[in-house]
């Protein structure tokens, strides 16, 4: 692999903001960055002067279903090759390949798929976005807040099952998602975070009572926040009051404009602060697709002008790309670095590896994003690769 000095005019780090900035990439790691001046090209290098833009870490997407007309619950080399090529091209340059709700044997078979795919996906040379592991959402969701996970097939929690699915991983489990309210739910959340995975609570139609209980179990994550949870009340604050007042919970959010209204996007980012929102985009095959119709797992959905709905008409996942999260949330007034921040560094460190990914550091991977002035990506590097 080529060594790279990339020479741009900011750097977002995204603790730090530096101007006039060198990015040293060799052997698909950051090996140094700081001032321009400060570097002297090394023997052999490449310069890449990009003076006009701005560079990033990669986006981190943990909750992420499909894109390019494939689902991660196909299982296949081909279809996850499909997906990390196609998500790259918009800035995701890691994901947490996620499951939806199915039968245990074919949930199984799609995360032995993942799982056998993972130790051989760097083997081509193109830009793709790194499997970090699996997130399981499904089957242990609330059938009140199912969205549209399939009521037939959705489990009351079993720590019999959830040991299934893990061996199934083989060690590449990341997130669960469950709804704390079901009986079985705090030995499931036991068992998970003992073997060090995020429990997040979501499609759950828990009390603010249930929530915070599990939340004294570790589940200090919220999948896709407001969506598929308890309504809000002030006499009733439920799961979503836990989750805006508990400082230890991290909060997803889809900021396609379409699953959250602004004013409740402000509302999550004014309670929460920047350090504990996680951009995602709960995409689905149909992401980077034209509208049509496509299958989510097992689920038929439609989409119309970017929006993914099933039959009944309920929002199915989205098309939503992380590029275009930046923009919208940049767009609400938050700061640039702290909307960088959101899909970078806080899934990384959701996932305990802040100092391999999600910020441009000495000894970090060389996922490295450059955007124009207004905020569309003009490059790409996963790991160093870049076409």
């Amino acid at each position: 692999m080529t060594t790279t000095l990339l020479h741009v005019g900011k750097a977002i780090t995204p603790t730090a903001e530096l101007h006039d900035a060198g990015i040293l990439i060799r052997d698909g790691e950051i090996e140094r960055i700081g001032k321009r001046d400060e570097f002297e090209l090394p023997a052999g290098a490449a310069e890449i002067r990009a003076e006009d833009s701005t560079a990033i870490p990669g986006f981190i997407d943990v909750h992420i279903h499909g894109a390019g007309g494939r689902d991660v619950m196909e299982g296949s080399s081909e279809a996850l090759e499909t997906i990390t090529k196609r998500v790259a091209q918009f800035g995701t340059t890691s994901i947490v390949a996620t499951t939806v709700t199915a039968s245990t044997n074919d949930t199984i078979r799609a995360v032995e798929g993942i799982a056998k795919y993972i130790p051989q996906q760097f083997e081509g040379n193109d830009p793709c976005a790194e499997i970090l592991g699996i997130h399981f959402e499904g089957p242990f969701l609330s059938k009140e807040r199912r969205g549209v996970h399939p009521t037939n097939l959705l489990q009351l929690p079993s720590a019999e099952v959830l040991q299934k699915f893990l061996q199934a991983a083989s060690g590449n489990a990341r997130i669960l998602t469950i709804a704390p309210e079901l009986l079985g739910a705090m030995p499931c959340i036991d068992a998970a975070r003992s073997l060090g995975m995020v429990v997040s609570m979501g499609h759950t139609d828990a009390t603010y009572e249930q929530a915070r209980a599990a939340i004294a179990h570790g589940a200090h994550h919220a999948t896709h926040a407001y969506n598929a949870m308890r309504p809000f009340s002030h006499r009733d604050p439920g799961v979503i009051g836990a989750v805006l007042t508990s400082s230890e919970v991290n909060a997803e959010l889809i900021a396609d404009g379409i699953h959250v209204d602004e004013i409740a996007m402000k509302v999550l980012l004014q309670a929460k602060g920047p350090e504990h929102v996680v951009l995602i985009s709960d995409g689905t095959p149909a992401t980077g697709m034209p509208d049509g119709k496509y299958k989510l797992g097992g689920i038929d959905v439609t989409v119309i002008n970017g929006v993914c709905r099933d039959a009944g008409g309920k929002l199915a996942g989205s098309t939503l790309t992380l590029d275009r999260a930046l923009r919208n949330i940049v767009g609400l007034g938050i700061p640039f670095a702290h909307a960088v921040r959101m899909l970078t560094l806080n899934p990384a460190t959701v996932l305990g590896i802040e100092f391999k990914k999600g910020a441009l550091r000495t000894g970090a991977d060389a996922d490295i994003l450059l955007l124009n002035d207004a905020l569309q990506i003009t490059r790409v590097w996963t790991r160093g690769l870049s076409n």
